[in-house]
């Protein structure tokens, strides 16, 4: 079952099948662009963005590599509102101690994490069993196309390890910017002598 952390979490904690899947973003997510730095094992932290109902799975999981830091960049496919970040680790000194995240940012890497401002920080759970929820200030969440994650530290191990990831709010579809052409409808060398200038133009938005 569930816990959450921080703020309330406005879900459903019943953990019958399907339940969890109201809020549930796994489809949303760009999952051939999701990139991890400092994995042991090449593309494992794709592997750790599961299904909800694989969420206890325990083939497949993400450990460090080089020391305890991690950080997992995930895109999404439209912009999503994001209300909770669904962790489960491992029990024990391995487990992260803390999560910064930035949104919008593809440039996050060990050294950007560290001068940057995250947009949320949070001091983890050492959890034994289950999913941990934790809920976002949803405010500095609302326009989200892609999420960093960083994990800097965990509660004393040589390395990191993340057996699930999960993302619960509402997307939408991307919306692009109009391009605005403005062009001269007929260009003629008189009317550029005109210091009025009254040149007749046309707007068309694409």
């Amino acid at each position: 079952m569930p816990h959450c952390h921080e703020e309330h979490c406005d879900h459903d904690h019943n953990d019958a099948p399907g339940a969890g899947d109201q809020w549930n973003l796994y489809s949303r997510i760009d999952h051939t662009n999701v990139r991890c730095l400092n994995e042991a094992e090449p593309n494992s932290g794709r592997r750790v963005i599961k299904p909800w109902h694989e969420r206890m799975d325990p083939t497949s999981w993400l450990e460090s590599d080089a020391d305890e830091q991690l950080i997992i960049h995930v895109p999404f496919t439209g912009t999503v509102r994001l209300r909770c970040i669904c962790l489960r680790t491992d029990p024990g000194e391995s487990a992260p101690a803390t999560l910064k995240t930035f949104i919008n940012r593809d440039d996050i890497d060990f050294d950007t994490a560290e001068s940057y401002v995250p947009t949320q920080t949070w001091e983890l759970v050492q959890e034994n069993h289950g999913v941990l929820e934790y809920t976002t200030r949803v405010a500095k969440f609302t326009n989200v196309r892609t999420l960093a994650l960083y994990f800097p530290d965990n509660f004393g191990g040589d390395t990191s390890i993340i057996r699930f990831l999960g993302f619960k709010g509402e997307w939408s579809e991307m919306k692009r910017d109009p391009i605005i052409t403005v062009y001269e409808a007929n260009a003629n060398p008189a009317d550029h002598k005109n210091p009025a200038g009254e040149n007749k133009l046309d707007y068309s938005i694409q």
